[in-house]
């Protein structure tokens, strides 16, 4: 497995694995590589020929105050767990090297990006599409693996793809959970050990609502209701939303008709954690 931080020298790598014929999967991380990272990869490696990962924490996707400074990072551990898994590349480029000094070139979107995250994060989707296009750009892979715990992230790739015409298939991979079922992050290390047991009720809390809908809730605004009443139970916890939207569109759903998403992001101290869960009455 070879580490690239140089655009050109990937792109001379990818271009003579299409030589062999190979097929490239990518998977887009910004490190510190956990057991939900270790997913993807392994799906990717299943599906594909060759492998890049990706890590990057991108700048641009940060917004005023948020923890770019502070963000996990471990090149070694990553490398290994990579490795571990068969990847082939990892990329870890500088910042320098993504975006030029005087850059002044971003990929935005409209509708999908303006609610959950997007609401309190108004620049945050912005960098995400326009990192991932980068990505795109330098790798051109024929698959791109996703994580549906970033849910509106996924949502809003695959929109892009379709938007700008990548023909870049894009697989979303599952929820990735520890086992009490608190979602795998990588933030989740900044969590004190009282702090990590009170993040747990992001978990409980859209069990209930999911376990309203299944026993035949049509109401949207009931289940979402019921799942700020069991958060609001945790004194630690501070919601930034709760929503139910559709699962497509992300767009509010009143009644449970098709393919939904909950979703919601609670701060558990000073750190901010996202959970969903998706249901679909056809499946």
């Amino acid at each position: 497995m070879q580490i690239v931080t140089n655009i050109e020298e990937l792109r001379s790598i990818v271009k003579w694995w299409r030589g062999e014929g190979h097929s490239v999967g990518l998977v887009p991380t910004m490190g510190y590589l956990h057991e939900g990272h270790k997913s993807l990869i392994v799906k990717a490696v299943s599906e594909n020929d060759r492998v890049v990962v990706s890590d990057f924490v991108n700048p641009t996707q940060f917004g005023v105050n948020e923890d770019l400074s502070s963000y996990p990072r471990d090149l070694n551990r990553d490398a290994a767990l990579c490795e571990e898994v068969g990847a082939d590349v990892i990329f870890h480029p500088e910042p320098e090297e993504m975006y030029f000094p005087d850059n002044c070139t971003f990929v935005d979107m409209d509708r999908l990006t303006k609610g959950l995250c997007g609401k309190t994060r108004p620049t945050h989707f912005r960098g995400v599409c326009t990192v991932v296009s980068k990505l795109f750009n330098i790798v051109t892979p024929d698959r791109a693996y996703f994580g549906q715990k970033d849910a509106q992230q996924l949502a809003v790739i695959r929109r892009m793809v379709r938007d700008m015409n990548f023909g870049i298939t894009i697989v979303g991979c599952p929820i990735v959970r520890e086992e009490d079922g608190l979602a795998m992050s990588s933030r989740n290390t900044y969590l004190n050990p009282k702090e990590r047991k009170a993040a747990l009720i992001l978990h409980e809390s859209l069990t209930l609502g999911e376990e309203l809908i299944r026993a035949g809730e049509k109401d949207a605004v009931k289940v979402k209701n019921a799942i700020v009443k069991h958060m609001k139970t945790e004194p630690l916890a501070r919601i930034d939303y709760v929503e139910i939207v559709d699962g497509e569109t992300l767009e509010p759903a009143e009644t449970i008709e098709g393919p939904i998403l909950a979703a919601t992001a609670v701060y558990i101290g000073k750190t901010r954690l996202i959970d969903n869960f998706s249901y679909n009455p056809e499946q």
